[in-house]
């Protein structure tokens, strides 16, 4: 059993590997950092010793009391199956203490998304307006439906990732892996309309008017202020718009596999869920229109 007094020697270890092996993003070896230490936190407020199955369970006893919700209490246990699954795979602990231990059920949210109505009319709306901060807003829409760029992907863009004569962009994605996405011709112009205004080189796509790179939370916040204006869904994220192109390209035929590649997906199981969301739209149609439902 691993004993509690050199949990955090060999935590440092594990977020190396994660850093220089498994080349994971810097907030998820964050999380997988706050998840374990907390673990520890909590076996040395108890005067736990070991880390074994009995004290995993104390510790999700008290996630629960603490009213956590189970998905984060999922995320909190994927973390310590990876730690765990590092010490077991470089022989530091003989047994695994949390291989006995399942996630707790939790009921899957289906991702909301926008209507296209919904989102022509956040377009219309921004293709009025021609001043430098509406053509920035509307580049940024246009990455994150456009090409279904998650928010992260869209602050770290440069403008030598894009090629407009091939009609692609090169962006790099979760654990630093680069993968090619599509441009549609409205979203060229809008791109272009945007470089005009700011002046082309090799830098970063979207600065600030200091000229620093823009971060999520500014996009975040232009993303919710706009949204609000023309729909009432109840997550007005970045995410959103990305949850939203995936959602209307399964809808007008679009494979599967094509979507996963886009988004960036690891695994298909992920970008599944939207077929999910698909059949519950045509479950809709069914009953307000089928004379039998």
């Amino acid at each position: 059993m691993l004993l509690i007094k050199a949990s955090e020697k060999y935590l440092n270890q594990f977020l190396i590997y994660l850093n220089g092996v498994r080349r994971n993003s810097p907030n998820t070896i964050k999380a997988y950092r706050t998840d374990v230490l907390q673990f520890i936190e909590f076996c040395r407020e108890r005067e736990i010793k070991e880390a074994s199955p009995v004290a995993i369970k104390k510790f999700l006893m008290k996630l629960n009391e603490d009213k956590l919700d189970k998905r984060s209490i999922s995320r909190k246990l994927s973390s310590l199956r990876h730690f765990f699954k590092f010490l077991r795979a470089n022989s530091i602990i003989e047994l695994n203490p949390i291989s006995s231990i399942h996630n707790p059920k939790e009921i899957k949210k289906l991702p909301e998304h926008l209507s296209v109505k919904e989102l022509q009319e956040i377009f219309d709306n921004l293709e009025k307006q021609n001043d430098r901060q509406s053509l920035m807003t509307l580049a940024i829409f246009d990455l994150l439906y456009g090409c279904a760029l998650r928010v992260s992907e869209v602050c770290s863009l440069r403008i030598s990732d894009l090629d407009f004569n091939q009609k692609v962009a090169r962006v790099l994605g979760k654990g630093s892996k680069q993968r090619i996405v599509p441009i549609g011709e409205k979203t060229i112009s809008s791109l272009k309309k945007y470089l005009k205004s700011i002046g082309y080189d090799e830098n970063l796509f979207f600065r600030t008017k200091r000229g620093n790179k823009i971060y999520p939370e500014f996009v975040e916040r232009l993303v919710k202020k706009h949204i609000a204006q023309f729909s009432d869904v109840k997550k007005k994220s970045p995410h959103t718009l990305r949850h939203s192109a995936a959602t209307h390209m399964l809808d007008r035929g679009a494979d599967l596999l094509a979507i996963k590649e886009i988004l960036g997906h690891e695994n298909l199981s992920t970008t599944q869920i939207y077929t999910h969301v698909s059949v519950e739209k045509l479950k809709r149609t069914y009953k307000t229109s089928h004379p039998k439902s």
